[in-house]
C-alpha cells in the first residue's frame, strides 16, 4: 500500500517544545568521531524528522522493510497530485484520543523551524493560497449542488418523472 503523508509540519509531538528542542540538540550532538563527515544526516524538515522517525520503526535494512519504506512520502503541505485527492485521518492517532487534556504537547514544524528549518513561511504562503482555492472549489460545488436539487423539483420535470415511473423507470 502507498501512503503519502501530507502537511507533516502539522503533526503533533508530546511534550513541551522546550522539551522536545532539548532532545533534538542532544541529537544534533550525535557524531562520529573518527570522520565527522561520515557521520550521521541530522535531518531538520518535518516531512524528513517524520520520514527518519517511521524508518526507526521498520526493518529498513532487510528487502521487506525497504520497499515499505518505499512507498512512504512525506510532504510539507499539499502539493499539486494530492491537493486534489480526497484526504483521509488516522483516527487512532489523533490528539483528542491519545493525549490527555493537561498533557503538553509541540508541533513538529515549530521544532523544526525551531532547530534550522527556513521554509515555514513558503509553506504557510502556499498553504493559504491552496486554501483559497480549496474554498473556492467548494462553494461552486455546493452551488452546483444546489441547482441541480432545484432543478429535480420543478413540476416539468416531476411530470415526466411520474409518467417514466409508470412505464417502470
Amino acid at each position: 500500500q502507498r501512503v503519502a503523508v501530507v502537511r507533516a509540519e502539522g503533526i503533533n509531538i508530546t511534550g513541551s517544545l522546550f522539551r522536545n528542542k532539548v532532545k533534538f540538540s542532544e541529537f544534533l550532538r550525535k557524531r562520529l568521531l573518527t570522520n565527522p563527515r561520515r557521520t550521521f544526516v541530522h535531518y531538520r524538515a518535518p516531512s524528513r524528522i517524520f520520514w527518519r522517525t517511521v524508518r526507526g520503526m521498520l526493518p529498513h535494512k532487510s528487502a521487506r522493510g525497504a520497499e515499505a519504506l518505499g512507498r512512504l512520502k512525506v510532504f510539507e503541505g499539499v502539493p499539486a497530485p494530492y491537493d486534489t485527492k480526497k484526504r483521509e485521518v488516522v483516527p487512532d492517532a489523533l490528539r483528542a484520543v491519545k493525549l490527555s487534556s493537561f498533557r503538553k504537547f509541540c508541533t513538529l514544524g515549530d521544532l523544526s523551524s525551531e532547530v534550522g528549518w527556513g521554509k515555514r513561511s513558503l509553506v504557510e504562503k502556499l498553504e493559504n493560497k491552496r486554501r483559497e482555492r480549496a474554498s473556492a472549489w467548494h462553494k461552486k460545488r455546493l452551488a452546483s449542488q444546489n441547482n441541480v436539487r432545484k432543478a429535480l423539483n420543478l413540476k416539468e420535470i416531476n411530470s415526466v418523472r411520474a409518467e417514466l415511473a409508470a412505464y417502470g423507470y
